[in-house]
């Protein structure tokens, strides 16, 4: 593939006609599972890789017990259930709230009401339509909303969340409200900008709020390698051991220069995917084959950073100095971790966070202890949780006291075979157990 070979990229009506030589792709739409499908094609056909979301499953009975929280939308505006969900306890009230992900729907970050977490009802939107941030991209294919938190800071009620810029990059907002449903007040710009994602505030003791966030590079670093294997084709036989893993690299060299001009960042990413897995499979035997402009360009991104600062105490700025806190380090992590959670427990500061890609079996979540709200954090020998027969991709944790005052690990995950991009997420929960500087699942 490359040269004369290149692809004939074509729209047909909502999705695409991709030509290779005397073959052609029909793909219906250009959404997750449309592009999944194209790929598991292209393996059959050309022996590429094929997509781990395409691939069987061999998935382990349940080892936790996970009690379901939320598992069918509660009303027509939430389109794709509950990814990344933040529950929220206000005990003044003897109530919960949950706050989740709302992607690209007309109404922004559903908050939940319930008294007993069993049963809930719609209290809000954090953004409803035509009431989004003034900095904030919209419309369907194009806005990301994502990851939102709701904290009690001070005498309000604080929500942190991601969304995209008017230019398509992600930046972190903030906005306050006297209630936990709102109405809530964004800030008029990002608080932070620069490819960050997944902010989370933990607030100490002396009521200092500390934000945690993510540098987003596992979406940065994809697009330069297409674009440097699309320049020098050769690349693919230095970075890659496979043939399957070096025809991959050479789809997507052809695809790229399509892709770069027509393509959202999300959809490239889909494009993408396989090349993403090839080269995080193992990655540190990639890392260690970059050598030259290669290793200027992709080496530094290649880890996900974790960052922590104070905030200025309304909320207004960043003060102090940034703390990297966690990166990616452990082979089930692969390519990135995100969506940290931080929670005080027996003198200790343990983290709870996700790691490898959402859309496959290989999400999971992993956890790590500190002496300091700061670090340095020492992570678990294996993930806390991982995918099962029951539930697959369980990530993006948060903690809150259960009806019983102990803590629980609120979490999303997919049903088995219904994974991807905007599929829909339940809502699960499991007893946290913290001994001996460790933590488990009751």
């Amino acid at each position: 593939m490359g040269g004369r070979d290149a692809p004939e990229v074509r729209a047909v009506g909502e999705g695409l006609e991709i030509r290779l030589g005397d073959r052609a792709y029909r793909l219906p739409d250009r959404r997750h599972d449309a592009w999944l499908d194209f790929h598991a094609q292209l393996a059959a056909d050309l022996a590429t890789r094929n997509p781990l979301n395409r691939r069987p499953a061999q998935l382990p009975e349940p080892t936790a017990r996970l009690a379901p929280v939320l598992t069918e939308a509660v009303g027509p505006d939430i389109l794709y259930g509950y990814g990344d969900p933040c529950v929220l306890h206000v005990p003044e009230e003897g109530s919960w709230r949950l706050v989740a992900t709302s992607n690209d729907a007309p109404q922004s970050f559903p908050i939940l009401k319930s008294n007993d977490l069993k049963r809930w009802e719609l209290a809000s939107f954090a953004f409803p339509q035509g009431a989004k941030p003034p900095w904030c991209l919209e419309g369907l294919e194009r806005a990301d909303f994502w990851a939102p938190e709701i904290h009690r800071v001070g005498g309000d009620y604080w929500l942190v969340f991601s969304a995209r810029q008017l230019d398509g990059t992600l930046a972190i907002g903030l906005a306050t409200s006297a209630r936990p449903e709102g109405p809530y007040r964004p800030q008029a710009a990002p608080l932070l900008r620069g490819g960050v994602i997944d902010p989370h505030l933990h607030v100490l003791d002396d009521g200092t709020p500390l934000l945690f966030w993510k540098v987003d590079d596992n979406g940065v670093w994809p697009r330069r390698l297409a674009a440097m294997l699309a320049a020098e084709p050769g690349l693919a036989e230095a970075l890659f051991e496979t043939q399957e893993d070096r025809r991959t690299a050479a789809l997507a060299a052809a695809l790229w220069p399509w892709l770069e001009a027509h393509a959202a960042p999300m959809e490239q990413f889909f494009a993408l995917q396989p090349l993403i897995e090839a080269a995080a499979e193992d990655l540190a035997a990639f890392e260690g084959r970059l050598t030259g402009e290669a290793r200027l360009q992709i080496g530094e991104t290649l880890r996900t950073r974790v960052y922590a600062q104070p905030l200025a105490a309304d909320g207004s700025a960043l003060v102090g100095d940034r703390r990297l806190v966690l990166q990616n380090d452990q082979p089930w992590e692969a390519h990135l971790i995100e969506g940290v959670w931080v929670t005080k427990a027996d003198g200790r500061w343990f983290m709870f966070y996700a790691g490898n890609d959402f859309s496959t079996p290989q999400y999971g979540i992993g956890a790590a202890v500190a002496d300091s709200p700061l670090g340095p954090y020492r992570k678990l020998e294996a993930p806390l949780l991982g995918s099962s027969a029951e539930w697959v991709g369980p990530g993006h944790p948060s903690v809150a006291p259960g009806p019983d005052g102990r803590p629980r690990l609120f979490l999303h995950a997919f049903r088995p075979g219904r994974l991807g991009y905007k599929a829909f997420r339940a809502v699960l929960s499991a007893e946290l157990v913290f001994e001996g500087g460790r933590v488990r699942l009751g």
